[in-house]
C-alpha cells in the first residue's frame, strides 16, 4: 500500500484520534496496551510507518508509553512531586521521637502523598563497594575507600515510571552499627538521619546541588520519561556538626513531575536595629 505525505499525516492523526478518545472514555485504561502497528494499519487502512507515526506522536506528547520495538500501552500518569528544603527540618525533628511516631513520619511519602504500603514496588538494595572517584573525592575519602551503596527504587503503579535514588555512606562511619549494613530493615524509620543518630552522629547541614540534562537511556526506560524530557539532578550530601560529609545521594528526577521549593530562612535584625 502506498500514501502519499498528506494522506500519511491525515492517516496518523486519526488513528491518534480514535486512541486519544478510547483512553478519554475508559476503553483504553492507564497500563494497557495498545494495538500493534500491524493491527492499526489494517483497521484503519493505512500502512505500518503511518501506524507507527501515530504511535510515535502519542508518545511524544506523553499519553504512551514503550519503546520503540516492543509494546506499547497508555501511560500511567507519573507521581508529581513537590520537594521542599523544609523536608530536611521535619526528618531532624523526627530523629527524637519514638519508633511508632518516626514510621509515621517520612518526608518522601510526604512528597507524593502516597503511603509505603500503596506503592506497586519499594525496593532497597545494599553493597559495599569501592568509592566511585566522584563520590569519594565529594566524602573525602583516601583512594580505595568503601563505602555503602543503597539503591532505592520505588513504584507507585504497575507499569508506571520507577523513583530511583542512590545512596553512599562511608563504610568506616557505619560499621560499627551492623544493622546498618541490613537491607531487610528498610523502611527504616526516622531514615538516613535516625540511622546516623545511632552511631553518634547529629548532621548540622545539607547541601543540594542540582543540575539539569538529557536522560540516559536506561532512565529513559525505567523512569518512563517522554522524549525531550529532560532530568533535574540533585547530589544531596549531608555534613555532621564536626564539619564531616556522612553522605551523599544522588536523586534523579524527570522534570515533568518536580516542583522544587526552596525556602531561605533570614536572620532578623534587632528590635533596636
Amino acid at each position: 500500500m502506498t500514501e502519499s505525505t498528506q494522506g500519511a499525516r491525515g492517516g496518523a492523526q486519526r488513528i491518534a484520534d480514535a486512541l486519544v478518545a478510547q483512553i478519554q472514555s475508559g476503553t483504553l485504561r492507564p497500563g494497557d496496551q495498545v494495538p500493534t502497528t500491524a493491527a492499526l494499519a489494517e483497521q484503519y487502512g493505512v500502512n505500518k510507518n503511518t501506524a507507527s507515526r501515530a504511535l510515535v506522536a502519542l508518545k511524544g506528547a506523553g499519553v504512551l508509553s514503550g519503546l520503540a520495538g516492543g509494546y506499547t500501552w497508555v501511560r500511567v500518569p507519573p507521581q508529581h512531586k513537590k520537594r521542599s528544603n523544609e523536608r530536611y527540618h521535619v526528618e531532624k525533628a523526627s530523629v527524637l521521637l519514638p519508633a511508632s511516631e518516626r514510621s509515621s513520619a517520612g518526608v518522601s511519602e510526604s512528597d507524593s502523598g502516597i503511603p509505603l504500603d500503596a506503592l506497586h514496588e519499594d525496593r532497597a538494595e545494599y553493597s559495599v563497594i569501592e568509592a566511585p572517584d566522584d563520590v569519594r573525592e565529594a566524602l573525602g575519602l583516601p583512594t580505595g575507600a568503601s563505602v555503602l551503596r543503597r539503591i532505592y527504587t520505588r513504584q507507585h503503579a504497575k507499569r508506571a515510571g520507577v523513583d530511583r535514588s542512590t545512596s553512599y555512606l562511608p563504610f568506616d562511619v557505619i560499621s560499627g552499627n551492623p544493622d546498618l549494613l541490613d537491607s531487610t530493615k528498610e523502611p527504616w524509620p526516622g531514615g538516613t538521619m535516625h540511622q546516623l543518630h545511632t552511631i553518634g552522629v547529629e548532621l548540622d547541614k545539607i547541601v543540594d546541588h542540582v543540575t539539569c540534562d538529557m536522560p540516559t537511556p536506561e532512565e529513559i526506560r525505567d523512569f518512563d520519561i517522554p522524549p525531550q524530557v529532560p532530568v533535574v539532578r540533585i547530589r544531596k550530601i549531608s555534613y555532621s556538626t564536626e564539619g564531616d560529609p556522612v553522605e551523599l545521594m544522588d536523586i534523579p528526577i524527570p522534570a515533568d513531575r518536580i516542583e522544587l521549593i526552596y525556602t531561605t530562612r533570614l536572620e532578623r535584625w534587632n528590635a533596636t536595629d
